[in-house]
């Protein structure tokens, strides 16, 4: 089915570098789109997918699974949060999170942003704002309202009697990394708090050490309710998960999934975690060099999370860049979004914002 444009193939990688099919190398600031967060195949990563694919490759969750409760423990420990439940995607992450909230509160309804992305099944849908992907499969439920993102004010007047939830991206990834004021989510917090509705932050793009903390929220110190993971949480194994607050979690089979939290995705993801321990401090350094070099087109950024306005000649900066060899997106609103490898070297940060330099200048 022709759902998606695309026009060359990825063969294999290493690190910060992909080479398609016909044996030509890129310098990858896209990342699997925010997912390969310890580069391509990443040796430790690779070795613990294959070491337990020779012991088990899958086992229902009708029993205990190898790792899955060392990999909840450690995303509690990082969260700050209390319980955990598995995935296979981000979209199944918010799906969810939706479904927690609505079961533990009794109500129906959500609070979600303008441009927010949370994914295109039909309950994460119903919390996306993008027309072009929302409106063809109206009427959605459950039932969401949508306010201006950065705006505090505009979700604590949306809030009704009816309101499971609110569901915000610290930082806005699809439309182009949109950071919200200082303070945003401390407002979201203390609004929840007074209007008892859950507090739901999407972390599938922000999370993971992507913007030098494990997650976004933690910029703030704040605790949201539920938590949704997914994306860099196994370096590209299909992976996901939601983490919540003490007292928040799903009775017995009020929720399941046949693959989610399985042998293989658990092994792959607690290598992960190992490979962004190690390399956490470093991240916020390389974000700043990157914007530094980058600095004369305002970037927004946080760590290695960076969006620039660039309009109509997005499109023309991102084909220079592929000929150049270096792989860039254009997110929503002609917004160039760079999200690369965490492992990514600064002599490949430079080499690459030389190259999107040139770009820019060209094409604008």
């Amino acid at each position: 089915m022709p759902a998606f444009g695309r026009d060359m193939m990825l063969v294999k990688g290493s690190g910060s570098t992909v080479t398609d099919a016909d044996g030509k190398t890129y310098l990858d600031f896209v990342a699997g789109i925010a997912v390969c967060s310890t580069g391509h195949c990443h040796p430790k990563v690779v070795k613990a997918i294959q070491d337990q694919a020779a012991e088990l490759i899958h086992c229902s969750n009708l029993y205990y699974v190898p790792h899955q409760a060392t990999l909840a423990k450690r995303l509690v420990e990082y969260s700050g949060l209390k319980k955990a439940f598995f995935s296979n995607s981000g979209a199944e992450a918010n799906e969810g999170a939706i479904k927690l909230a609505r079961v533990r509160t009794g109500k129906t309804e959500f609070v979600a942003c303008e441009d927010g992305f949370h994914g295109r099944t039909m309950a994460s849908l119903s919390c996306t704002h993008k027309p072009a992907i929302r409106e063809p499969f109206l009427p959605l439920n459950p039932r969401c309202s949508f306010v201006p993102y950065g705006d505090a004010e505009a979700i604590k007047k949306a809030i009704t009697k009816d309101t499971a939830g609110v569901i915000v991206e610290p930082i806005q990834g699809e439309a182009g990394v949109i950071i919200p004021p200082k303070g945003y989510l401390k407002e979201i917090r203390e609004i929840c708090d007074e209007k008892d509705v859950l507090m739901i932050l999407d972390e599938v793009q922000t999370g993971m050490g992507r913007t030098g903390k494990w997650f976004a929220y933690q910029h703030e110190g704040i605790l949201p309710d539920i938590v949704s993971i997914a994306k860099g949480i196994a370096s590209g194994f299909p992976m996901g998960a939601i983490v919540a607050r003490e007292g928040l979690e799903f009775s017995r089979s009020e929720h399941g999934s046949t693959f989610a939290g399985g042998p293989i995705a658990c092994a792959a993801a607690i290598a992960t975690l190992d490979v962004i321990d190690e390399i956490l401090p470093t991240i916020s350094r390389k974000g700043e060099h990157l914007k530094r070099l980058l600095s004369a087109y305002n970037p927004r950024s946080m760590g290695l999370m960076t969006g620039i306005t660039l309009g109509d000649a997005c499109p023309a900066v991102q084909q220079y860049c592929k000929e150049q060899g270096v792989l860039v997106n254009c997110a929503a609103h002609g917004n160039l979004r760079l999200i690369p490898p965490l492992v990514i070297r600064e002599e490949e940060i430079e080499k690459g914002c030389g190259v999107i330099d040139a770009a820019i200048k060209t094409a604008c």
